[in-house]
């Protein structure tokens, strides 16, 4: 019976403490940046509109906030365009993704952003839509590691918050 109230005591607390560290709730409450410069490792491509599918790539994002407080004024989230080149050098492939980043500052180590856009592809210049999910762990409040889900693309880089 012991155990149980040890480990029930210490959940509470470790709830607690990650209830402590929420950001959500207080708008404008995440760092100030001119841009977020992304270098990134792009471990799968969809094939269609033009781009080969298949094989590692590497890209560069670069994202500046147009809204600090974003869409929705009583949470902590921003907004901002990003752009930037992706690059399958196997397979001569070049895209530049354009999209809207809606970020949404969770803890003071974790945020969450959606990405709707679209891409133009170097083949054909076939333009496709872009939708991604992601998130970051916050190292510091200037460095993250950040992952993307999404169409085209899955994606794994490191965030520099200038």
């Amino acid at each position: 019976m012991r155990i149980f109230f040890r480990g029930l005591l210490l959940g509470a607390t470790l709830a607690g403490a990650a209830q402590a560290d929420s950001i959500i709730k207080h708008p404008g409450d995440h760092p100030r940046y001119v841009a977020e410069l992304e270098p990134r490792l792009i471990v799968g491509f969809v094939k269609e509109y033009g781009n080969p599918g298949g094989g590692l790539a590497v890209g560069f994002r670069a994202t500046f906030p147009i809204l600090f407080n974003g869409f929705i004024k009583s949470i902590n989230n921003s907004v901002g365009i990003g752009t930037g080149i992706d690059v399958i050098p196997e397979r001569n492939w070049v895209t530049v993704p354009v999209v809207m980043q809606w970020n949404f500052w969770l803890a003071s180590r974790w945020s969450v952003f959606g990405e709707p856009g679209f891409g133009i592809g170097s083949d054909k210049g076939g333009i496709y839509p872009i939708f991604s999910a992601g998130g970051r762990y916050h190292f510091t409040e200037r460095i993250a590691l950040t992952l993307r889900l999404g169409y085209p693309s899955i994606d794994i880089g490191v965030s520099f918050f200038l």
